[in-house]
């Protein structure tokens, strides 16, 4: 198995078990305070991870790093708030599915401005695997196609959102003028995380006074999704500094399965005919990705 693609796979594995935790944070936060412990609770695990690599030698900043990972952590700031707001219309699989759209995005936004090209395979394969994931996309009907409405654009915003964030991200980690592929990605993380902790924390205590306190007051549960999507963003960020960022997102997909994984042993839920067919789909794409990478 080549590195970038274990890595991926631990990545999507952890990024699943972080959302778990989030979801559970809703209850006591606001959506954008649940957002918000990612970040700030990350933060710390990152510049520590960051440092330990680095271990006082100079990084070589570059003006296009600042410039990519300042692009890249705001995108992915106004793409989850997209999706939220998607779900806000009731159709909370509309919104999903459109945003995975986000590696075919990636694919043309890495060619245009990284000049990361995409093999015939590797279109294929994110087709097929997109396939897969409206499949398994509960109450997702096709007829959305032919009648485009607001939870649509939003999705379709939300996953070029996401494709931006990623190409961005790449796209630092490969401006710094030193370090081997481990440090540039764990730095590209720490300051990642420093530019959404900075700019999402002003607006919650601009727009929504008291809820930074209660993310505070939360630091029993949210330290632990701190350190897992640390984790996790470290695995997604070595994953694209050493491959193509449309072909890491893709085959992070697999994070679905893992989705459902988890309700058929955790909450055992049955399985329809159709996500058996979406999960095959995603795999199969998978398999495509890989053999033409």
């Amino acid at each position: 198995m080549e590195l970038w693609l274990g890595i991926t796979i631990v990545a999507a594995f952890l990024q699943n078990a972080r959302s778990l935790l989030q979801k559970r944070m809703t209850g006591m936060l606001s959506v954008n305070g649940a957002t918000y412990v990612r970040f700030l609770y990350a933060l710390p695990f990152a510049w520590m991870y960051a440092l330990w690599l680095w271990d006082g030698r100079p990084a070589g900043f570059t003006p296009e790093f600042f410039i990519y990972v300042t692009v890249g952590a705001i995108a992915q700031i106004i793409a989850t708030a997209c999706l939220l707001a998607s779900f806000t219309t009731g159709k909370f699989a509309v919104g999903t599915s459109f945003s995975k759209t986000e590696a075919a995005q990636a694919a043309l936004v890495g060619l245009v401005l990284l000049g990361d090209s995409v093999s015939a395979w590797v279109i294929g394969g994110i087709a097929v695997s997109l396939i897969g994931v409206v499949l398994l996309s509960d109450q997702f009907e096709w007829r959305e196609l032919l009648k485009p409405q607001r939870a649509m654009w939003l999705g379709l915003a939300a996953g070029a959102g996401f494709a931006v964030s990623a190409v961005g991200f790449r796209g630092a980690s490969l401006a710094l003028a030193g370090g081997e592929y481990l440090e540039r990605a764990g730095l590209t993380v720490a300051v990642a995380v420093s530019v959404q902790t900075l700019v999402l924390g002003v607006y919650l205590l601009a727009r929504e006074p008291g809820e930074v306190r209660r993310v505070l007051a939360s630091y029993r549960t949210a330290v632990w999704v701190g350190v897992i999507g640390m984790v996790a963003s470290v695995g997604w960020f070595t994953a694209m500094t050493l491959k193509n960022a449309a072909v890491v997102r893709a085959v992070g997909q697999v994070e679905l399965l893992f989705t459902v994984a988890t309700s058929v042993w955790l909450l055992r839920e049955r399985l329809r005919a159709r996500e058996v067919l979406g999960m095959a789909l995603i795999v199969a794409g998978i398999f495509l990705l890989i053999g033409g990478s």
